[in-house]
């Protein structure tokens, strides 16, 4: 696993969100700051588990998805958000975790 972003949730838009329409979301690139947060808005529509809309989660980019999810407590199925990526978050001691595998790196 290698650390990829941080995700913060927040009610304030951002400059350079991008509207994700399947989950009523909109994020920033954490490519965009430093540290290498990504701000996640989310809308009335949104039906991703609470604790994803209100905990901040940490994000580990990993090299096979399936392998990385075995005996782990998966909240949000496996899913593309965005061309080439996969993702889906799991349960850690109460805490949401964001796994990603990318087609190409």
């Amino acid at each position: 696993m290698r650390y990829h972003h941080l995700g913060i949730p927040t009610q304030v838009p951002h400059d350079g969100e991008k509207y994700l329409e399947a989950f009523d979301t909109w994020v920033t690139d954490h490519e965009t700051n430093p540290f290498g947060i990504q701000w996640m808005r989310y809308g009335e529509r949104c039906t991703l588990p609470r604790i994803v809309r209100e905990a901040a989660h940490v994000a580990f980019e990993v090299d096979s998805l399936e392998k990385a999810l075995e005996g782990k407590q998966v909240i949000i199925r496996p899913n593309s958000p965005s061309e080439g990526v996969t993702v889906a978050f799991i349960l850690v001691d109460g805490a949401p975790v964001e796994l990603l595998e990318f087609a190409e790196r």
